[in-house]
Order: C-alpha cells, then structure tokens, then sequence
C-alpha cells in the first residue's frame, strides 16, 4: 500500500495533525480556514507559508526550539560537555537519570528525550518542504522575485534544521517531497547531507535579505544572508567531522583537502571558513563594547548579535528557561517569581575562568552567579536565615550526601534578569542569541591556525574586549577561549568533538564502555524511527 511522506512522517515523527477525530466532525471545522483562504494573495501566502516557520525556531514546549526550552537541542549540546552539568540534588534532579545519563553519555536509542529532539526537527523540515510544495502551486499569486525570495527564505530555514539534525544524528534522511513513498525515504550519509546543505545555503545566501536579523524592522528574527554565511562557516570549520561517514574509525580527512566553491574560487575547509567570517564582517558586525549588552533585557540594537529568537512577553510564546532552571529557590523568589535549583557550572569550567585567583576571568562574574548572592543589595536569605551562597568547587555528580545540596555548583546568569518577565521569569524580553560576531572572531582565528597561519589578532581581539590579556593563539588556547567567551551558548559539545576531547575523560565524568571509537559523538537513531521504517539503520555503537 502506498502512503505519502506525510502520513508517514505522522507516526515516524509524530507529525500531530488529529487525523483520527476527522472522521466524525465536519469535513471543515469552523475554527480553521479554507486553504485558499490562507493563500489569497503574496502577503497572506508569505505569512502562512514562510513567516509561520519561525515560529518553530524558539519554543515553550520541553523538547522543541533551538534554544530556551529543556531536554533539547541546546540540553544535548550543553549538558553532556565539560562546561555545565545537573547534579542530583536528593530527591531533586534524578529524573529517571536523565541528567546523569547525559553526562556521562549513557543515552541510548530508546530514550524518549532523544526521539523527542528528532520529531521536532523533522517536523520543521517536514513543514518546510510543504512550504515550497505550496509556493509552487500558488505562484501565479507571485512576481517572479517573490517567488525567488520566498523560497530562498524556507530552503534557508530548512537548511538551518538539517544542519542541526546532521550534527546531531549523523546519517538521516533527506526529505524534499511530500509526495514521496515510504520505501523511497533514504538515509544519506552524513557527508551527503553536509554537502546538501552547504550547497542550499550557498545557492539561497545571495537570495536572502541583506538586513540585520536580530534588530528590529523587516528582517528581525529572519533568516538574513548573514545568518546563511554564520552556518557555512561553521559548516566548513566542523568539515571534517561531517565529511566523516564513520566516525568510530579514528581517521578523518584533512581540512585542507575538503574542497569548496566559494564565488568561483576553490577553497579549503579552512579558507572557505574564513571566507565566510570576512563576509560576515563587511556585512558590518563588530564586538560590542560591553560583552553583557548583548544579553540585555532590550539587547535588540546590539551590533554584535546576527541571529536571535525574537522574545516579547506580550507578543511571542517563546519561553527561556535557564535562568530560572539553575538559579537557587530563594534566589528566584527574591526577584519575585521562583527558580528550580538545578543545572551549575562544571568544576572544569569554573577552573579555567581563573576563579578565586588574581588572573580571574571577567566573564566568570558576567556568566555565573557565585559565592554570596544579593538582589537590590540586599542579601538572599535560606529558610535557616543565613545568606545564600553558592559553591563553585562542591560540584559532584551526586549531591545527595553532601551539606551543600543545594547550593553546589556556580549558577547561569549571562542574561539579564528582566524584572517585568511573566511566567517566574521563563518569559523575559530579551531576545534569545543563537549567533554573534565573538563566535565569528574565534571561528576565523581556529580557521586560520588550522591552515597553518596566525590568529591571534581575531583571538585577542575578543579577550581585549573582556578587558583580559593577550594569550598565544593556540588550538588549546581557543578551546579554552571558546568555553570563556560562549559559555552558556550551547556550542560546546560540537566543539569538544572537533577537538576530539568529547569521548575524553573530563570533570568528573569517566568514558563510557568503547567510548574510545568514538561512537557518542553521534546520537543514536531513535528505536521507535527504526521500528516505523525499515531504511534507517542505527548509528555505530548502539
């Protein structure tokens, strides 16, 4: 029997459309619109079929969003690296050993976290590609350069999600049809999906809107050229993890030897990187003056910021819940709302910001709450009456037998704490930031070293900004000014494995039986994907 790729998706991805209820209700519901309705005109067709889309990058359901929400994207990139990690607290944070499992990387393909995060990202791609199916049957509705930009925007978005995805999960499918069968939904390799997305964005980046992204107007929270050259950097940095098709083999080809097109000139891994850095920097974007202005509850007009989630209290229904996640009980109620005592620096990060020591790192204090804490100048006070204090260095996996339970471990506090925030604080005004120019500086100077040249100028320029010294522009020294600079971020994971240090021994945390192939560097494929379709075949490992 043959099905289509959307009903397929239905279950593989639980793709929630209430097919099951429509039988006994009218063949339309009065509280939906006709589809012709909906695609009336080019403006209700770009807003119905492209501007919806967005609303999927930020999210306030557990499991969905790119960042702001929990037991994510950003939970899997964040909590299973030597930068952050949730203790068990007593009774508090075992959650079935979810957290610790993430740490210590003994996921497995049955986890229902894990096939959480590839529903949501499926269901953006899945999504997407009905977008373009629309576009094409409503073009007549459409000038020829609507129709060019229009679909520029969705393959950028798209993009966006399957570079997600093919980070994540290595070896996926690539879905450009709704109409396809079941049988016809491959999985590609990775190096084929990496060479699929570079060459989307390439092809939509001269498409897309030349705006600023993440301030106000015509292109806030949209996929901007910029936001297109970000991902190619990043996708030319991290090239030879992705050009990888087994990653468990300890042998990846050299960056200097993976080829790009870049303007009718063929690059290197390393030179399409930069490449891509210098565009992002004629665009105009440049290090804020003030590294926290970019967290800021209005951080709208940075200069800094190139792509963010559009966040407004009384306009979005995108969440962030970090804040509130990791700061003490009594530290949220003296804002006037609650926090969940939970998520903390990892001693490994907390040492290498030079804490307690002459040479501390400024960022320590501009990332973590620390050591006794104080709102309005006032000190925040236990239920025992004495003042809250948090101990960087008392982190351990369980805290359960330890007298600082709840106050172990150096806390988020990068954003700034919008006082006007709904929902105890999960719902502030400060715009959510994916990407920034540090990011930008740091990847150019990696780049550069890596093709054997100096990039201590871009290293630099970053640490002079946070007022610290210069240091000698090494691989070792910009991983460590990565987890400095970007803490909090969520790119340390895919970090850690460009290094080759994530199957390591860090912090507290000991490998995994095999780690040494290699094989968690990828997630699992989830069972429930396999069991509903017989072409997708689990990672190495699992």
């Amino acid at each position: 029997m043959k099905h289509n790729i959307i009903k397929m998706l239905t279950a593989l991805i639980a793709f929630t459309l209430p097919l099951s209820l429509t039988s006994c209700l009218s063949e339309h519901p009065k509280d939906q619109i006709y589809e012709e309705d909906a695609f009336d005109s080019a403006n209700s067709l770009y807003a119905n079929a492209v501007a919806s889309l967005y609303n999927y990058i930020g999210s306030n359901q557990e499991g969905e969003g790119l960042q702001g929400t929990c037991r994510g994207v950003y939970d899997y990139n964040t909590l299973t690296t030597d930068e952050a990690i949730v203790p068990i607290r007593g009774g508090n944070w075992y959650d079935g050993g979810l957290w610790q499992n993430m740490y210590n990387h003994a996921w497995t393909s049955s986890d229902t976290d894990l096939y959480n995060v590839w529903k949501y990202l499926y269901k953006v791609i899945v999504l997407s590609t009905g977008s373009l199916e629309t576009l094409d049957k409503y073009s007549a509705l459409l000038t020829p350069d609507q129709r060019q930009a229009y679909a520029a925007e969705v393959r950028a978005i798209r993009a966006m999600f399957y570079f997600y995805a093919m980070d994540m999960f290595g070896r996926i499918p690539i879905v450009e049809s709704t109409s396809q069968t079941t049988a016809s939904l491959k999985q590609s390799e990775r190096a084929d999906v990496f060479s699929y997305v570079v060459k989307e964005l390439q092809d939509v980046a001269p498409l897309l809107p030349t705006g600023y992204s993440n301030r106000q107007g015509t292109c806030y929270g949209r996929m901007t050229q910029a936001v297109a050259w970000f991902l190619l950097a990043k996708l030319a940095l991290n090239a030879e993890v992705y050009t990888d098709n087994d990653w468990t083999d300890s042998s990846r080809r050299s960056g200097s030897t993976i080829m790009f097109d870049v303007d009718g000139r063929q690059l290197n891994a390393w030179e399409t990187c930069v490449a891509y850095c210098d565009k992002i920097k004629s665009a105009g974007y440049e290090l804020s003056s003030d590294y926290t202005s970019n967290f800021s509850v209005h951080n709208e007009t940075s200069v800094e910021n190139i792509f963010t989630i559009p966040m407004d209290k009384t306009l979005y229904s995108n969440e962030f819940h970090y804040l509130f996640r990791s700061r003490h009980y009594a530290h949220g109620g003296a804002y006037g709302g609650a926090s969940e005592n939970g998520p903390c620096a990892t001693i490994y990060a907390v040492n290498a910001y030079g804490y307690g020591t002459a040479g501390e790192d400024t960022r320590f204090a501009a990332n973590y709450y620390a050591g006794k804490v104080e709102v309005d100048g006032k000190p925040v006070l236990l239920d025992n009456g004495e003042q809250l204090e948090y101990m960087p260095l008392a982190v351990e996996k369980n805290l359960t037998a330890s007298k600082y339970i709840q106050t172990a471990g150096a806390r988020m506090k990068k954003y700034e704490v919008d006082r006007t925030a709904y929902a105890d604080g999960r719902m502030p005004d400060n715009d959510i930031v994916l990407f920034r120019y540090a990011d930008v500086l740091l990847m150019r100077a990696e780049a550069t070293i890596r093709n054997g040249g100096d990039g201590t100028a871009d290293m630099n320029a970053v640490r002079s900004r946070a007022g610290m010294p210069p240091r000698p522009a090494t691989l070792d020294n910009i991983l460590t000014e990565r987890l400095l600079e970007l803490a909090w971020e969520g790119w340390r994971r895919q970090d850690l494995v460009r290094f080759s240090r994530y199957c390591c021994a860090y912090d507290l945390r000991t490998p995994v039986e095999k780690e040494e192939t290699g094989f968690t560097t990828v997630f699992p494929i989830p069972e429930k994907c396999i069991e509903l379709n017989g072409n997708l075949k689990q990672n190495p490992g699992y």
